[in-house]
C-alpha cells in the first residue's frame, strides 16, 4: 500500500461496535482511503470479552495497539460520542501518529474527568447509567436499550433503527466512570475538528461546541441532525473526514 494512502481509524461510542461505521468506511474506501473500524473490548464483535475487568484504559490500549500493530502514521482519528474520550487519550499517548482528530458529537473531557463527569447532570443520564448498571448489569455493565437505543441516538428510519437495535450491546460501566489522565500532548495534533449534532438534546453539547468555537486551535461546525449521522448520513461524515486531509 502506498505511503500516500490516507488512513482513518474510526472509534465507536457507547453500546456500539465497529459495525456502526460500515457506511462511512465504504464511502471512504471508494475514495482510496485505508479505513480501520475496531470494536473496543467487550463491544460489537468482541462482546464475548465483556467482563468487570474491562476499563477505560482497556479501550485506550485497544486503539494504541492497533496503531502500533498496523504501523499506522498520519492517521485521521475519529471518535463518536463516548469515543471522543478514547481518541483524546490515544492522541495524548501517541500524538506523532495522528494527523487529525475529528470529534463526531463526542465527549471531550479534561484531565481527571471521566465521561460521566464530563456529562455533568445531563437530564439525569449519568445517574441512569449508574442505576441501570446496579439494577440490570450486576453493578459493572450498562445494558443497551431505551434510552440508549436507536431512537435515543436519533436513528428514525425503521430499517436502520432495527439494524442498530439488533447490534447494540452492553457497555462496561468502568469505561464511563474511570477518569482520563492527560499530559496535554494530544493538543499538539495539528488539526482538531468538532461536529455538533444539534438535534441531540443533551446538555453538555452546547458548552462543548462553545468551548471549541472559541479556541483558534480548532475548527468546528454544527449539523442539524440527530446523534448518529454515521448511520443516517454517512456520506456527509465521510466528506468531513476527507476534508481534514485536504491541503
Amino acid at each position: 500500500m502506498s505511503s500516500h494512502t490516507p488512513v482513518a481509524v474510526l472509534v465507536h461510542g457507547g453500546f456500539q461496535g465497529g459495525w456502526c461505521w460500515v457506511r462511512v468506511a465504504e464511502s471512504l474506501r471508494t475514495q482510496g482511503w485505508r479505513v480501520l473500524t475496531p470494536s473496543l473490548t467487550g463491544l460489537g464483535d468482541r462482546a464475548h470479552l465483556l467482563s468487570p475487568e474491562v476499563r477505560f484504559d482497556t479501550h485506550v490500549k485497544d486503539v494504541l495497539s492497533l496503531l502500533a500493530a498496523e504501523e499506522l502514521e498520519k492517521v485521521v482519528l475519529v471518535g463518536h460520542s463516548a469515543g471522543g474520550t478514547v481518541i483524546t487519550a490515544v492522541a495524548d499517548r501517541a500524538p506523532a501518529r495522528i494527523a487529525a482528530l475529528l470529534y463526531l458529537d463526542a465527549s471531550l473531557p479534561t484531565t481527571g474527568q471521566s465521561m460521566l463527569d464530563f456529562m455533568g447532570d445531563t437530564q439525569g443520564i449519568p445517574d441512569l447509567f449508574l442505576s441501570q448498571a446496579n439494577e440490570l448489569g450486576d453493578g459493572w455493565r450498562v445494558p443497551a436499550g431505551p434510552p440508549f437505543d436507536a431512537a435515543g441516538f436519533g436513528v428514525d428510519d425503521p430499517d436502520d433503527a432495527a439494524w442498530v437495535n439488533r447490534r447494540m450491546t452492553a457497555h462496561p460501566l468502568a469505561a464511563f466512570t474511570d477518569p482520563v489522565n492527560l499530559t496535554g500532548a494530544w493538543e499538539t495534533v495539528a488539526r482538531k475538528h468538532y461536529i455538533r449534532c444539534e438535534r441531540f438534546m443533551i446538555a453538555h453539547g452546547e458548552p462543548t461546541i462553545a468551548r471549541v468555537e472559541a479556541d483558534p486551535a480548532w475548527t468546528s461546525e454544527r449539523w442539524d441532525c440527530g446523534h448518529s449521522p454515521h448511520v443516517t448520513d454517512a456520506e456527509r461524515v465521510a466528506n468531513a473526514i476527507t476534508k481534514l486531509m485536504a491541503p
